[in-house]
């Protein structure tokens, strides 16, 4: 915090701190004091004066926030690839859920273990996921240094059937909870939360009982809304639409996290901006699976907090989220003919800062004092940054969007703890990670 001895100075010829405004900060330093956060954040010559025994690193290139996975399913990784040309409710029912129905824990840590790998390398630092088995999920996390806030699914199909009915899984998300808090881990690493699958796969009762324990708790709600076009006339007609069903239900009196959201009206969008229900926005697997494209310029208009997020691996296929940074810009933009809507800046901050609102989260998502210190470094030795950082601001952020990726990216810290060097896990080896994930792929295929 603010006040404390500054225990690692990061200088670089340019930091992007993501704030409301997506500043550029040319000749800056990012201090992290003892606890992880970060204590200063701006041009070096007006930084405090540092103790003798801080460590001071130079970094070539660009420091920017973390990036945060709004919504993702990582153990999936173990899935990649099968059922890829089915729409999604097929290929839920006949692929992946009995797929899903072999898991082991150990096949869950592997799966997501090799996620954690694959987003550190890509800059992501948080992500949203909504899995099962999750202690699994949690002991990976913590394994590489990744930070997660956890939805534990809550899910009634029958091919689940041996993960427990949804009463069950309601119970177990309690209990942890109370047990555990809702924070944990070095850094505040692990968050948990409440991970109901879809109005479509769980009894209005579930999806009140849930709200009622998130509340109570003060938990996220994680959930999917309106992803396909099937799934939003049949709940549209029953019940008005599925954020009309978990407003009547109670659910959005609470902090509530609505994935895809491709099919909402009107009125959905300003019952969201009224309740603050954040939006993750998934382009990439909403094209693939042709599920459409989110309102995302109408979203942002309305007021609601939007992230950005790959959704599982096997649906995307990958957990690359600079990628959807650049499908959420030219969807927008082809969507509405207007080569404006969606700036550079405005794409960079959905990723962001954006990520962390639609978690509702004021400690990640930027670099500004008292949050925490997850840090990126951009090498711009790099044809995408060919003409140089002494290029005019706006230059610099649309190649930092449109043409850096995760390609550039060096170094990752986690709340001030190195994870990444030279595009390598500092925690875990990413070949044994990788083999692991093999051997429970083959697990699961049988």
């Amino acid at each position: 915090m603010p006040g404390m001895p500054t225990a690692l100075r990061l200088h670089a010829p340019m930091v992007l701190p993501c704030d409301p405004a997506c500043s550029v900060i040319r000749d800056a330093v990012v201090d992290v004091d003892e606890t992880g956060r970060i204590s200063y954040c701006g041009p070096r010559q007006n930084a405090p004066e540092r103790t003798n025994d801080a460590q001071v690193r130079e970094c070539g290139g660009i420091l920017m926030p973390g990036l945060i996975n709004a919504h993702a399913h990582s153990p999936m990784t173990l899935l990649r690839g099968m059922g890829a040309d089915l729409p999604l409710l097929r290929w839920l029912s006949e692929v992946i859920w009995p797929a899903e129905a072999r898991l082991r824990p150990s096949d869950v840590k592997a799966g997501m273990e090799l996620g954690c790998v694959e987003m550190l390398r890509a800059g992501v630092t948080t992500s949203s996921e909504m899995y099962f088995i999750g202690e699994s999920v949690v002991e990976a996390a913590l394994a590489t240094g990744f930070r997660v806030v956890l939805g534990s699914a809550v899910i009634d199909a029958p091919a689940l059937e041996a993960l427990g009915g949804w009463s069950g899984m309601v119970s177990r998300v309690d209990r942890w909870i109370d047990s555990d808090g809702l924070r944990f881990g070095p850094g505040d690493r692990i968050e948990l939360a409440y991970g109901p699958h879809s109005a479509y796969m769980l009894p209005t009762e579930a999806l009140q009982a849930i709200g009622e324990s998130a509340q109570q708790r003060g938990a996220l709600v994680h959930t999917h809304v309106a992803e396909t076009l099937a799934e939003d006339v049949e709940l549209r007609e029953q019940h008005g639409s599925v954020p009309a069903l978990l407003e009547k239900l109670g659910v959005l009196e609470g902090r509530v996290l609505a994935a895809h959201g491709v099919h909402l009206s009107d009125a959905d969008l300003a019952l969201f901006a009224r309740r603050g229900v954040g939006v993750a926005h998934c382009p990439g697997s909403n094209a693939k699976l042709a599920s459409g494209t989110a309102r995302l310029v109408e979203l942002l208009a309305a007021g609601v907090p939007v992230g950005l997020g790959t959704d599982g691996p096997s649906s995307n296929d990958d957990l690359d989220l600079w990628e959807e940074v650049q499908l959420a810009g030219m969807f927008a933009r082809a969507s509405t003919g207007d080569a404006t809507a969606l700036p550079a800046r405005k794409a960079l901050l959905a990723a962001t800062r954006g990520g962390a609102e639609a978690l509702h989260r004021e400690d990640i998502g930027s670099l500004e004092a008292g949050r925490w210190a997850d840090i990126v470094h951009l090498d711009v030795d790099n044809p995408a940054f060919a003409t140089g950082l002494e290029a005019p601001d706006e230059q610099v952020l649309s190649n930092v969007v449109w043409a850096a990726g995760s390609r550039c990216v060096r170094d990752v810290w986690v709340a001030g703890e190195q994870v990444l060097a030279e595009r390598e896990t500092t925690r875990v080896d990413r070949r044994t990670v990788q083999a692991a994930a093999r051997t429970a792929a083959r697990h699961i295929r049988g």
